[in-house]
């Protein structure tokens, strides 16, 4: 923690959090929403079903990607990361989302700074690269050029504020580190897909190669719907982690 000469601490951080504030999400609603298609009317019956007696059928959806029957479902989260991440989230249309907004209110001065166990150096080209451990005078780099850098950003956004300039002016001296919050509403099937590009799993089907701070959230998001929907989670594994 710094403190500014606009006297306001700085705070670093090099993680992120996910908290699922609510869910209308069970492996029942696959089935319901599937059966409609052949009990019309009928398949009401299935609201309260036993979703295990028909996780056959919810692999075959899968694996044969009839995605609809996913959809009838809903999870919000809350999720603190830097903006950068927030900007590449939201290049996924297929969720509802509501960020904290710089223009109504002034943003803390929280930042993002990477953390020694993240690796540094790229290897290889877009598509086929990797990441690998940055040497430790790479970290020290690293982590000293960001905290300068966010501080100098925050005493400059401060002063401008105590100028009396707006807060939607102000605010544009700030980087993407800067820590922003929101909530996302999506449902299971536009999940799975968000899933299949922003993690890298060696099973997957069609490997992907994520920016690691939106690995982070997407790990933490991942953990929260395996517990409420354990059949699709499974199937979804099952299936190359491809979203139907």
């Amino acid at each position: 923690m710094t403190e500014t000469r606009a006297g306001s601490a700085v705070k670093f951080r090099s993680d992120v959090t996910v908290e699922l504030i609510k869910a209308n999400a069970a492996d029942s609603d696959v089935i319901w929403a599937a059966r409609v298609s052949t009990k019309g009317e009928s398949s009401l019956d299935d609201v309260a079903a036993d979703p295990e007696r028909s996780k056959g059928l919810i692999n075959y959806l899968m694996r044969d990607r009839h995605g609809t029957p996913f959809e009838h479902n809903s999870l919000t989260y809350f999720v603190s990361a830097p903006i950068f991440v927030f900007r590449e989230f939201m290049r996924h249309r297929i969720a509802s989302y509501n960020e904290e907004s710089g223009r109504y209110r002034e943003l803390e001065p929280v930042f993002y700074v990477p953390g020694p166990e993240r690796n540094l150096v790229q290897q290889g080209k877009p598509g086929a690269y990797e990441f690998v451990p940055g040497s430790a005078e790479q970290h020290r780099i690293v982590t000293e050029q960001t905290k300068s850098a966010c501080e100098a950003a925050y005493v400059a956004y401060q002063e401008m504020l105590a100028a009396g300039i707006a807060r939607e002016v102000a605010r544009g001296v700030l980087p993407v580190a800067t820590y922003s919050s929101m909530y996302v509403t999506l449902n299971s099937r536009s999940l799975m897909n968000f899933l299949s590009l922003r993690t890298k799993r060696s099973d997957s089907t069609f490997p992907s190669y994520p920016q690691r701070e939106i690995e982070m959230v997407a790990d933490l998001m991942e953990a929260e719907w395996q517990q409420l929907m354990p059949l699709t989670y499974s199937s979804f594994e099952a299936n190359g982690r491809v979203a139907p």
